[in-house]
């Protein structure tokens, strides 16, 4: 069994003689719970070693208990405890709670620490960004309360709170929001104005990856048992900006790389996507795109429409750049063609970013968007409440 230690058996699995008191019976649930502890990184010594133990009998139910104390590094007894423990009263993983004196700290020292852990660093004009244990049980003990840090943290797991986490957040600031999200998650259902779109109405998603840089470094394969390497210094080759249009329906992506961003590169994208078919025939298409200055306001929604007739220009809310399907293409290109950003020039990084747009082509799949206006509005309502 490779989860348990590589520690060969005898010739014979037990040492002669009768076999063992106490032979536990597994189920396959039993023995499937003992594989996953015995194999999880975060689980405790003590459980990982009985899991092994379990996992051993299961293999060698005659193997007597020294012999199995010497796989495991364990004594004898211990093993023999074990044993009978399973065969007289069940499968069990966890120690039975020991006797010995309860925690003692009292209400007022677990209100305060609390309350430390609540507020942030600054309000107490404390030189921290978040705080720690350690940091709590200073103020702690500045208030006069004596308790030692790991008061502190076991005060702290009991109610869940990790001061030193944090988690990013932003709040909606469109006066609109709630309308402009709901038009780009129908056009994601196909419908417009509350009415179904047509065979031949297109939804297209559109944005920009600004700042790509080629970086030149030396980059060395994996091998076995070592990872790909990359080196820490690199020599700067310039930067280019990537320009994407994503077909919603079909799965497309349609891209450019330019010297720079600003109203003509948009121009020149939406020139290329418009100027072939089926969007230069279809009936209307849509192109959702965000506030970013190239084609933002109703300036940007006449300029375009007066180029393209068929065309309608979506802006999606302040700060929703998640609402754009144009973003998880991004996230793609980073994860697959950017990371690590190795290039000898520009010309080089091009060729690889539009080579993966133009695999991409050929095996096109739509993204599966599940996110409704139905659930949408069903989680207003409850952060409103």
């Amino acid at each position: 069994m490779h989860t348990l230690p590589y520690a060969p058996l005898r010739q014979r699995d037990w040492h002669g003689g009768p076999p063992p008191d106490w032979q536990p019976r597994f189920s396959g649930r039993q023995i499937r719970l003992a594989r996953a502890v015995a194999r999880q990184r975060s689980a405790a010594h003590a459980a990982v070693q009985r899991a092994q133990l379990a996992l051993l009998l299961r293999r060698y139910p005659r193997i007597r208990s020294p012999e199995a104390a010497r796989r495991l590094g364990q004594s004898a007894n211990w093993v023999y405890r074990w044993r009978r423990l399973w065969a007289t009263s069940g499968f069990v993983l966890e120690d039975k709670p020991r006797a010995g004196r309860p925690r003692v700290f009292s209400d007022m020292a677990r209100a305060v620490v609390i309350a430390v852990a609540c507020e942030l660093p600054s309000q107490r004009q404390l030189p921290f960004s978040r705080h720690s244990a350690t940091s709590i049980q200073e103020v702690v003990v500045g208030e006069g309360i004596m308790v030692s840090v790991r008061t502190v943290q076991r005060i702290l797991a009991e109610d869940a709170l990790k001061p030193w986490h944090y988690r990013s957040w932003i709040h909606p600031r469109d006066p609109d929001f709630q309308a402009k999200a709901a038009v780009i998650l129908d056009l994601y259902q196909r419908v417009w104005q509350g009415r179904r779109l047509g065979p031949n109405d297109l939804v297209v998603c559109a944005d920009g990856k600004p700042g790509i840089q080629a970086r030149r470094h030396r980059v060395e394969p994996p091998r076995p048992g070592r990872r790909g390497r990359v080196e820490s210094d690199y020599r700067r080759c310039g930067a280019l900006q990537y320009l994407c249009a994503w077909d919603v329906q079909r799965g497309l992506p349609w891209g450019r790389c330019e010297a720079k961003t600003g109203i003509a590169a948009f121009g020149r994208l939406v020139e290329q996507v418009m100027g072939q078919d089926p969007y230069r025939s279809a009936r209307r298409v849509f192109w959702i795109v965000d506030n970013g200055s190239s084609h933002r306001g109703r300036k940007a929604i006449d300029r375009l429409q007066k180029q393209y007739p068929n065309l309608i220009l979506v802006h999606t809310p302040v700060h929703a750049s998640w609402l754009n399907q144009q973003e998880i293409y991004f996230g793609i290109i980073q994860r697959k063609v950017l990371t690590p950003a190795a290039a000898h020039d520009l010309s080089e990084l091009e060729r690889r970013i539009l080579a993966f747009e133009a695999r991409s082509r050929a095996r096109a799949r739509p993204f599966a968007w599940r996110f409704t206006r139905a659930e949408f509005e069903h989680r207003l309502q409850e952060l409103a409440a």
